[in-house]
């Protein structure tokens, strides 16, 4: 079918061909069924859809075999005989390919390294990160409005302790301006800082900052590449992942431009494991992803929730879902059984059969599915058995993926980080200076025992700045010597013109207003 992507069909006991209309498909869906049921290969078969159809794609490798996208089906396989039949039984004529594939991985690994800053994360999703209490979030977005009115870039997580030691020792004056900042609120999240980085997350934040156009790419041949984070490794932190997912939901929320009702949606975005983006999150968090999943179709963008259950995905966001993919659904207890009851209800019946027997019943492969129609209204709920895909099920060796990565468009783009000067600099150099007007300042004589009087706090604020454990010595950041404005009018200049000027104010998830 012209302008659609074809889903499944039936034979005896099955209903009409299924297809997912481009025009509807920004209208956002749901991929949701038990362990085992077949979501991983309804997603990868929607995926080659769409890039065929010339949409980019981004999806997250959860169990790590999603990599067979970038090699074509094999017929020698031990699948092959039973694709051959079930594409007969459908009426498709399955023919193997591959598809441009972009590997990703936060850690570096096994795709070209993600990055983000923490001023584009912004406070209100790394509060979410940390897990902070609300005082503590408070606390944090005192200190991003201090960094952001004083210009202090903060790219990675050395620029966030900077600026939380900083604001710990100038609590006093703070407080008379934004509120109560007491150490032990600093001192707690410094603790989830370092809980954050044991974990890793450290090598999310710096730069160069991810691209939104790397991810928008399409072949020479007009086909949409498929970007794959590589995400099995990532699930052993889930709030990371869970978090960076919807940060960069929210920067293509926030980035793209309007483009009202496409013939085709601009990029397609497969949120695997959505319960963890919902489970103990804020009310506040909840209604922002609401908005954002609300508004981002009118970006060109849609974005598709896989999960275990529909109720993982609360109703505000579930109502927003208008095309549904159900594999079958265990009900062993009364909860299972209203669950499933209530996913059933959802659906536009069909007078054949009854929903929530069909979800009960239907096996691995298949599934009960329900698209919008060219006018936008839910389609009749059908029975259907997943066409097979056309690219290989299964991971891919490491030779293969390496040589992928080498030859990727963005090769040797992201591979090399870039440490420039920031608040964790800015903040050494300022209390350098601070340690050598106080050691001019002093009368000669021997200092105090320990340091004492305003030499000794400023050689103890230049020691923890610096992290070395004595005196900063000269270097070329410091070797001007620069007063507190030199210094703030160079932070200045490298901010807006570096990847996180367009960030001094953050949007709908970042946690700040715009309207400044």
């Amino acid at each position: 079918m012209e302008g659609g992507i074809f889903v499944g069909g039936g034979g005896e006991g099955y209903g009409a061909p299924q297809h997912l209309l481009l025009r509807q498909a920004n209208r956002h869906g749901l991929i949701a069924g038990a362990t085992g049921t077949g979501k991983t290969v309804t997603l990868q078969i929607l995926a080659e859809g769409f890039a065929a159809a010339g949409v980019p794609v981004v999806l997250a490798d959860v169990k790590g075999d999603l990599a067979g996208i970038a090699q074509p089906g094999d017929p020698a396989g031990r699948l092959h005989e039973g694709f051959v039949r079930r594409a007969r039984t459908i009426g498709l004529d399955l023919v193997y390919r591959r598809f441009p594939v972009t590997f990703w991985d936060i850690f570096g690994e096994q795709g070209h390294p993600v990055r983000t800053t923490v001023a584009e994360m912004g406070p209100l999703l790394l509060s979410r990160l940390l897990e902070l209490s609300e005082a503590q979030e408070g606390a944090l977005n005192i200190a991003f409005r201090l960094a952001d009115e004083q210009g202090l870039p903060i790219l990675d997580l050395k620029d966030l302790r900077s600026l939380l030691t900083w604001v710990g020792e100038n609590a006093g004056g703070i407080t008379l301006q934004w509120g109560n900042v007491a150490p032990a609120t600093i001192g707690a999240i410094l603790r989830r800082l370092l809980v954050l980085e044991n974990e890793g997350a450290a090598r999310l934040f710096g730069e160069p900052a991810l691209a939104l156009p790397d991810l928008m790419l399409t072949d020479a041949e007009g086909t949409g590449r498929i970007n794959i984070l590589a995400a099995d490794r990532l699930m052993a932190a889930p709030r990371l992942y869970a978090t960076f997912l919807l940060w960069l939901l929210s920067e293509l929320f926030e980035q793209l431009p309007e483009v009202g009702d496409p013939d085709r949606p601009r990029l397609v975005f497969f949120f695997d494991e959505a319960h963890l983006l919902f489970r103990d999150a804020p009310k506040a968090l909840v209604e922002k992803v609401e908005r954002v999943v609300r508004l981002i179709r009118s970006k060109g963008v849609g974005v598709f929730f896989v999960t275990q259950h529909p109720a993982d995905v609360p109703d505000a966001v579930l109502s927003q879902l208008g095309n549904r993919v159900q594999h079958a659904l265990r009900a062993f207890t009364p909860k299972d059984q209203s669950d499933l009851r209530k996913a059933a209800q959802t659906y536009r019946p069909n007078p054949r059969f009854a929903t929530e027997a069909a979800i009960r019943e239907v096996g691995t492969g298949e599934a009960v599915t329900s698209f919008l129609d060219a006018k936008g209204a839910p389609g009749m709920v059908e029975r259907t058995l997943i066409r097979p895909p056309a690219s290989r099920l299964g991971p891919i060796a490491p030779e293969a993926r390496a040589a992928l990565i080498a030859a990727s468009p963005v090769a040797g783009r992201y591979e090399a980080g870039i440490d420039r000067e920031s608040a964790h600099e800015i903040l050494a150099a300022r209390a350098a200076a601070a340690a050598q007007a106080a050691e001019a300042a002093a009368p000669p004589g021997p200092p105090a025992a320990g340091g004492a009087g305003d030499e000794g706090r400023a050689f103890t604020r230049a020691r923890r700045y610096d992290g070395s454990g004595s005196a900063p010595a000269p270097s070329r950041r410091l070797r001007a010597e620069p007063t507190l404005g030199e210094a703030l009018g160079r932070a200045v200049v490298k901010e807006l013109s570096g990847t996180t000027g367009r960030r001094l104010v953050r949007g709908i998830l970042g946690g700040l207003l715009r309207s400044r």
